[in-house]
């Protein structure tokens, strides 16, 4: 075993590094998931205030080009109706506008991408399937490696037969025990 450790030493480091992206980008988007009910992770919702010059035209397609025009707004707007009797609201890809007829004033409200960590989502969760499928495999095959690896790494009482042993009996009995005490699956 002496002989190997060396070599252990060496695969252990190399795919370690190579997982180094993979992790983080997994930790991430572990985290992320974790709290989807506490945020949203893929998107930030936001509202802003705005205010028309008035007078307003009197069609709701002219006050919907007006709020466009005056925003320098240049996507076209999915729908326009009258939600009230005196608010127009002119519905975009991501984001509407609700528009008051009497005041002129508009309350903006959408939702804007969180690239990044919803990026990292996308691929933690596998929505892009196909190759994602086997660069995950070969992720989770390389942190097969790299835990059975550093087990035989350091020899002795502060290897798996001493601290390192306890170390990871306590690693296996933490889902082992989460498991058990929550009544499982």
């Amino acid at each position: 075993m002496t002989r190997l450790r060396p070599w252990l030493r060496a695969l252990h480091r190399d795919l370690g590094y190579l997982a180094v992206g993979l992790t983080v980008v997994y930790a991430l988007s572990g985290i992320a998931v974790n709290h989807i009910a506490d945020w949203d992770p893929n998107f930030d919702n936001y509202e802003a205030q705005h205010q028309l010059t008035l007078p307003l035209p009197a069609s709701d397609a002219a006050i919907a080009d007006q709020l466009l025009r005056e925003l320098a707004v240049t996507a076209p707007p999915t729908e326009v109706y009258r939600s009230d009797s005196n608010e127009v609201s002119v519905l975009l890809e991501g984001r509407s506008f609700h528009v008051n007829t009497d005041t002129g004033a508009v309350l903006e409200d959408g939702q804007r991408e969180r690239f990044l960590i919803r990026v990292a989502n996308w691929l933690h969760l596998n929505r892009g399937k196909k190759a994602w499928t086997y660069i995950a495999d070969g992720y989770a095959a390389f942190l097969l490696i790299l835990a059975t690896s550093g087990l035989f790494m350091i020899p002795g009482r502060k290897g798996l037969i001493g601290r390192g042993g306890l170390l990871v009996a306590l690693g296996v009995a933490v889902p082992v025990l989460y498991v058990s005490l929550s009544g499982g699956p």
